[in-house]
């Protein structure tokens, strides 16, 4: 798929990753860009269609893809992370993740589907959807189940010529990283290499090392992964 010419919705664009991917696709030329957030006074970018979407509202969903109905490249990067853990974390806030990251991400992806043809779909995953971390448990739990979300949507849209990419990466510097004092990527140079998966055809896009290292730790022991549960 070619983003020149493209007509992109991307979700949770007001900020961070999403207000990059926007920029990026301007960039190389997309013909139109829908910019959509829950508050779409937010979104500051010139030249963009600007969309109010909640992706956790059915209702606003359908309205914004009958407003949309255009779309070739869906960008499905709207997310929360509420640092909650399993066994004794709030029910509503673990509800509320997966209400996000999955039914969500599933809310846009099955409103958009029937008009994308041979476009694509790019989901944005994390390395915690391989691997969990404590103290933000929930929000592992939701980003796995969001990947397994995007390998069974890959296999259903595949007949229609959709490409499905699901984009993994580490921290990056953004209003949800904000309290963490770790390396963070650039938001800029994860939409530019998610773009160039997306051009490239390419089922999978991890952003940094190490996630790439998760990754191949999955084929071991999990006590490499888990060292404090030995």
């Amino acid at each position: 798929m070619k983003i020149s010419g493209s007509v992109a919705l991307v979700t949770g664009a007001n900020r961070g990753i999403g207000r990059q991917f926007v920029l990026e696709l301007l960039a190389r030329g997309a013909a139109k860009v829908y910019a959509t957030a829950r508050n779409p006074e937010l979104v500051d970018i010139p030249g963009v269609e600007v969309l109010a979407l909640d992706i956790t509202d059915p209702a606003s969903v359908a309205a914004a893809a009958a407003q949309a109905g255009d779309v070739n490249l869906l960008i499905n990067n709207a997310g929360i992370t509420t640092y909650t853990n399993l066994v004794t974390g709030d029910l509503d806030k673990i509800r509320l993740e997966l209400d996000t990251h999955f039914w969500g991400t599933l809310n846009v992806t099955r409103a958009f589907a029937p008009v994308l043809g041979g476009g694509a779909i790019l989901n944005v995953l994390s390395r915690l959807s391989w691997v969990s971390y404590n103290g933000a448990n929930a929000y592992s739990a939701a980003k796995a189940a969001e990947w397994s979300l995007t390998n069974g949507v890959r296999l259903e849209l595949a007949e229609q010529g959709t490409l499905v990419t699901g984009l993994l990466l580490g921290a990056a510097d953004t209003d949800m990283m904000a309290g963490f004092d770790i390396e963070k990527a650039d938001p800029a140079d994860i939409a530019r290499a998610a773009l160039d998966g997306i051009e490239a055809g390419a089922l999978e896009v991890i952003a940094d090392e190490a996630t790439a290292e998760v990754k191949a730790a999955l084929a071991g022991d999990p006590r490499v992964l888990y060292p404090a549960a030995v």
